[in-house]
């Protein structure tokens, strides 16, 4: 990861056709698109991809997250249960929408433990939000049944983990919604953009409409359409969109070669004692875009990092200390320095989270991106390299 590193003559054509064409939105002017509609033609393969029946195309990972809360009608006064490990848009979104999040033990899959979820339902639970962090997926055969025997709402962050998957079912279609980001950084990429998707044709048109201002989209006159409800403004233009396309033609070769580099880590961790592999539910269905690992305890996993630096071992991750993907950095939001006046405000107390569990595995959580494009001889020093830094 992430595509940008495979960016070449198919984005470059794609995004021609929009600047021939000097059509930059994705709505109407449809005489001089010459044919060329970016955004239907990502939305149709996406919802191809992943044998999903909608996908729509939209700004960014956050706004999707954002379109999907409100689409379920999630607000004021509704809890959502969610990980304490995920990059902070995902709690971002549950804010902005008047919601409060609901922080749940994660288990060593680094995604939302089952098992932690049912002591944390309330009356006022809407909807559990799992996310499928790092290119592998939570348990979703047993979230999901949580969330039917309690009649709640299942919304999936897969911005991480797009082609990921469990048993065949694709990481954003299990629930009733799914969201993805296609920023610079993620396994394929609109530079910036996202996407919703649902096998609800209801849920799919009330996306289509919010997004946009809340506009119907019925006819091919943009200034005589209804608007059946408010919306926002979270469109994506055709030139990112021009990029997805492109981008999406190549996530089975993406995947293909993360897989292929992850391998070769994943055996050479193997040989380790000291290190424990991530819990993978579905290792047919990993995206493979990081290759995660447990130490021994807190110490070890810091004395490792130490080694990578001093080894030239980058794009490691210790997410215990990092500053957007783990709960406990989140200070600005513990301190509820929030610019929306929001029932969170006067909901969420801090000192009622209780994430221990998750303390104790973030403490030894170590990740290393998978990159496309190291050579053969790039690998090699990097085994090595990788090898010399785990022995502690």
């Amino acid at each position: 990861m992430p595509g940008f590193e495979l960016f070449g003559d198919k984005e470059k054509k794609h995004v021609s056709d929009v600047l021939d064409t000097g059509i930059l939105m994705r709505y109407n002017f449809d005489g001089l698109r010459k044919g060329h509609w970016k955004a239907l033609e990502f939305e149709k393969n996406l919802s191809s991809r992943l044998n999903v029946k909608y996908s729509h195309l939209c700004s960014s990972g956050t706004a999707a997250l954002s379109i999907a809360l409100a689409c379920l009608k999630i607000g004021k006064g509704d809890e959502v249960i969610v990980p304490p490990f995920t990059f902070v848009a995902t709690i971002e979104a549950i804010i902005a929408a008047g919601a409060v999040p609901v922080f749940s033990d994660i288990d060593k899959t680094l995604c939302l433990d089952p098992d932690s979820i049912e002591n944390k339902i309330t009356k006022n639970t809407k909807a559990v939000m799992p996310v499928h962090m790092c290119g592998s997926m939570a348990d979703m055969e047993k979230i999901k049944k949580i969330c039917d025997k309690n009649n709640l709402l299942l919304l999936e962050d897969a911005c991480q983990a797009v082609g990921a998957s469990i048993n065949g079912n694709y990481a954003g279609t299990i629930g009733h919604m799914g969201c993805f980001s296609f920023d610079f950084v993620k396994t394929i990429t609109c530079g910036e953009g996202g996407a919703v998707v649902t096998n609800s044709k209801d849920l799919y048109e009330k996306a289509h409409a919010f997004s946009d201002h809340g506009h119907d989209h019925i006819g091919n006159d943009r200034g005589k359409e209804t608007h059946p409800f408010p919306g926002l403004n979270f469109r994506i233009s055709e030139l990112n969109a021009a990029v997805g396309v492109a981008q999406l033609e190549r996530l089975d070769e993406i995947i293909s070669i993360q897989r292929k580099n992850k391998k070769i880590f994943k055996d050479e961790l193997k040989n380790f004692k000291n290190i424990e592999l991530r819990k993978v539910i579905d290792e047919e269905g990993d995206n493979g875009g990081f290759v995660s690992f447990f130490a021994e305890d807190e110490n070890a996993a810091k004395k490792i990092m130490e080694n990578f630096s001093k080894n030239n071992v980058d794009g490691t991750f210790y997410w215990y200390a990092n500053n957007w993907h783990y709960y406990k950095n989140w200070n600005h939001f513990r301190d509820k320095n929030n610019l929306y006046k929001t029932q969170f405000c006067d909901a969420f107390n801090p000192d009622s989270v209780q994430i221990e569990k998750s303390d104790e595995i973030m403490k030894k959580t170590i990740s290393m991106l998978i990159k496309l494009s190291w050579t053969e001889e790039e690998m090699e020093q990097r085994t090595e390299a990788l090898k010399k830094s785990l022995n502690i």
